[in-house]
């Protein structure tokens, strides 16, 4: 794929599924849904769903309207190919893209209201996560 047809998807973490074979007890398995810091050797299997895909090119744009701090996180996407983006990111991001909700021409504004949907939804419950990857 060229890079005028790269696109970036996002992801979102909605549930994990558990590998009933692996044994775990019950009063250790909320720790083994936090474990995909140290892989997925407990049995938690990520099931990701698509929340929004866009040409690359219209992402740079998107990027662009962005505040200083929020922007160069999600520019990690342009040098990395993919980015996480977790709890630790919401009170960073969740205000810039609050502004493009409200003030942004379409399409950023209408991404910019899901992205924001995303963040307070991990807010909410921070073993949410979404991955963000640039597809060539």
């Amino acid at each position: 794929m060229s890079e005028q047809g790269s696109k970036v998807m996002f992801w979102t973490l909605r549930q994990k599924f558990v590998d009933d074979s692996v044994n775990v007890e019950e009063k250790s398995r909320q720790v083994m849904y936090y474990s995909l810091a140290i892989g997925h050797h407990v049995g938690v299997i990520d099931c990701l769903n698509v929340v929004l895909e866009c040409p690359l090119a219209d992402y740079e744009r998107w990027l662009a309207l962005l505040e200083d701090g929020a922007r160069k996180k999600m520019q990690g996407l342009l040098t990395f190919g993919e980015i996480i983006i977790d709890a630790s990111h919401v009170n960073k991001l969740a205000p810039a893209f609050a502004k493009l909700a409200e003030d942004a021409d379409d399409p950023w504004r209408g991404w910019s209201q899901l992205i924001l949907q995303q963040l307070q939804d991990i807010a909410g419950e921070p073993a949410i996560y979404l991955m963000v990857r640039r597809l060539d």
